[in-house]
């Protein structure tokens, strides 16, 4: 009998040390590949030219308004659609294209008005009526203005200047930027004692910022004799990022 325990116990040891071998193996690691000989590494350089070019506006838009407020809504549409009326005729009189001629928003809403201790003492009707106007003659842009605050407009949200036909000036403008990339590289490399390759990338991105719009109402625009518009110029850039190859 014991020597039948002492068989049971000794394969329960064997048995427990394989399970502790099994467990105690060892992860593998990955192995690292060679690079396959005579295989080269490309080097590169990268660079970002600029190029800047100035043009003249030949066109401007312009948000015109009409405001107007009464204690009916019928009565705020009304006289607001005898000021819109009066704009849109000053400017088909100023030879403005109907197509040019937009409507941009029109609201009608109700507004109190408050008393000194924030108690409702009126309600009254407000109507905007705004059109976005295309002016492509500059020269007659500050008579535009003053003649259609006189005709019924009463505010003026802004006024943003533009080219229509910027294709060549961008072409120029990429032009001048590849080229100061490419100088850029040439120095580089000069400097570093190696020899400019081929090119293996190439992204152009362009900006035109926009002009500085104002806004003003009525009442400045009549108090002057004559409005004074410039449009100045428009700046067009163009950023070339190129990757060379260096040697």
């Amino acid at each position: 009998m014991k020597t039948f325990f002492l068989w049971i116990a000794t394969s329960l040891l064997i048995a427990v040390t394989l399970s502790a071998c099994a467990a105690a193996a060892p992860i593998t690691s990955a192995v690292a590949i060679p690079v396959p000989a005579g295989a080269t590494t490309t080097r590169q350089i990268n660079v970002t030219g600029t190029g800047n070019i100035f043009i003249t506006p030949d066109v401007a838009y312009v948000n015109i308004g009409v405001h107007s407020q009464a204690d009916t809504v019928t009565d705020a549409l009304a006289q607001n659609n005898d000021q819109a009326q009066g704009v849109s005729n000053a400017l088909k009189g100023l030879g403005v294209d109907p197509k040019d001629i937009q409507t941009s928003a029109f609201n009608v809403f109700p507004q109190q008005q408050l008393g000194p201790n924030g108690d409702v003492q009126k309600t009254v009707y407000v109507v905007d009526n705004t059109v976005y106007v295309t002016v492509r003659d500059l020269s007659k842009l500050g008579q535009l203005l003053d003649t259609v605050t006189k005709a019924g407009a009463n505010s003026i949200n802004g006024i943003q200047f533009d080219a229509l036909n910027k294709s060549q000036a961008l072409s120029q403008a990429r032009d001048m930027a590849i080229q100061d990339a490419r100088s850029q590289a040439e120095e580089i490399v000069k400097a570093a004692g190696v020899t400019l390759g081929p090119i293996d990338t190439i992204n152009l991105s362009s900006t035109t910022p926009p002009q500085p719009m104002f806004s003003t109402n009525a009442a400045a625009l009549q108090a002057a004799p004559a409005v004074p518009v410039s449009a100045g110029q428009l700046e067009l850039t163009v950023d070339a990022s190129i990757t060379y190859e260096i040697k």
